[in-house]
């Protein structure tokens, strides 16, 4: 369940340094959905259906959501995943790695990059199944 103590939506807080951008990319739409599951249960997000948003176009499909990652979250159960899941996390630093440490402990998490601003940064993992 989502923590009641979050603000009602991500968008409200677009310049806050608890909300992170995510973009999965190189999955099924079923994957994808398991990933924005795992942070929805403990994180409250703009995703208010089920179904992925997909951006589609010359490329693969993506899939976008915002989180407000203002808490670490309690105990996170794993889930398992038809294949590897590329994930984009955008936001500010604390909250970026709370949600890594989220991901981490649901799925076998590797790092793919990362880059570094003032009060942002950019990771990209790699998700399996742990």
């Amino acid at each position: 369940m989502n923590d009641s103590t979050s603000p009602a939506s991500p968008k409200a807080e677009a310049d806050s340094p608890d909300l992170v951008q995510v973009m999965l990319g190189e999955c099924s739409p079923a994957d994808a959905d398991a990933v924005f599951e795992v942070l929805g249960t403990h994180f409250t997000s703009d995703r208010a259906d089920v179904v992925p948003h997909r951006d589609e176009g010359p490329r693969p499909a993506a899939w976008t959501g915002s989180f407000c990652v203002d808490h670490a979250p309690g105990e996170v159960a794993g889930v398992l995943l038809s294949g590897p899941v590329t994930a984009e996390l955008q936001g500010g630093p604390v909250a970026v790695e709370r949600l890594r440490k989220t991901l981490a402990a649901a799925f076998s998490v590797e790092a793919a990059g990362t880059s570094a601003g003032d009060q942002e940064v950019d990771v990209q993992l790699r998700l399996t199944n742990a």
